[in-house]
């Protein structure tokens, strides 16, 4: 097996920081309330501004999250004025060292509690289909919280605004094109992904899309950033705002922890994007 002198380097610096107690028992615990704002010249203004509290990767059952703490979260999320809330995908968690199973009808009754006046909305991740997508979408529409795959619906309330939400890249067939095709070419719309890579085939006319599934990489290593994503994306796609030939992508890291409970200068986040209209922003700052 060849190994790449970025993987040997990320190895050595990585060594110590999993040897630590910081990140497998501090910072996993800790909650960043990360605020993006994007002003969007091709946002019509009189279809914003539009507030998004985004959660994503909460792999309940990992270590550090429970069902006590996703309330908390909960409570957290309706505290921030959203006009909607976006969930990611991957609630459940295989595999992780000293995780234990919840099930998925207990993770979405508790996230049922969320509240936003334009709605609450999710996708799955590759871990939900790995144990039965299925099921799991049938817990989160019990817990009266719609699951999108490849779909699109007008958000009600306020300002006319589409949300097309997208199947996993990884265990599904994303369909962006065919998505976004049902929405009118003369209206916004908002795409929500669980995995970063899909991000390549969203069309220019996106407001943003936003994903998960990577938890930022888990360990960022300062000057040296992320070694890995899990995702046939590049690793400048791991984390943050990402701008791609004008196209917005946001990638939160996440709640939860997969493979190792680690976390080292990513610590989990909820994640809120405000998108106002240019001519609105401009506006205001005459």
């Amino acid at each position: 097996m060849r190994i790449s002198r970025r993987s040997l380097l990320g190895g050595v610096l990585a060594a110590p920081v999993a040897g630590s107690a910081w990140p497998t028992l501090v910072e996993p615990r800790f909650l960043e309330i990360r605020h993006r704002t994007l002003t969007l010249p091709h946002m019509p203004a009189a279809h914003g501004p539009l507030r998004i509290v985004f959660l994503t990767d909460l792999h309940v059952g990992c270590p550090h999250v429970t069902l006590d703490r996703t309330a908390a979260l909960v409570e957290q999320a309706n505290a921030l004025s959203p006009d909607v809330i976006l969930l990611g995908g991957d609630y459940v968690v295989q595999g992780v060292v000293g995780g234990r199973f919840v099930a998925p009808e207990d993770t979405a009754g508790v996230l049922g509690g969320l509240r936003a006046p334009r709605g609450v909305y999710t996708v799955l991740g590759n871990h939900d289909w790995w144990l039965d997508g299925w099921r799991v979408r049938k817990a989160f529409e019990a817990a009266g919280i719609p699951v999108l795959e490849n779909e699109a619906l007008a958000l009600p309330e306020g300002p006319k605004m589409w949300l097309a939400g997208l199947a996993d890249e990884q265990t599904r067939t994303p369909d962006a094109v065919a998505t976004l095709a049902r929405v009118p070419e003369d209206e916004p719309v908002v795409v929500l992904a669980h995995n970063p890579a899909t991000f390549a085939t969203v069309p220019d006319r996106a407001l943003v899309t936003l994903c998960g599934h990577t938890h930022g990489g888990q360990v960022s290593l300062p000057f040296y950033g992320p070694l890995v994503n899990a995702t046939k994306s590049p690793l400048r796609w791991t984390y943050g705002h990402i701008v791609e030939g004008g196209r917005n992508m946001i990638v939160s890291a996440g709640i939860g922890t997969s493979v190792l409970p680690i976390r080292f200068n990513m610590p989990p986040e909820i994640t809120i994007v405000d998108l106002q209209p240019a001519a609105a922003a401009a506006a205001l700052a005459a």
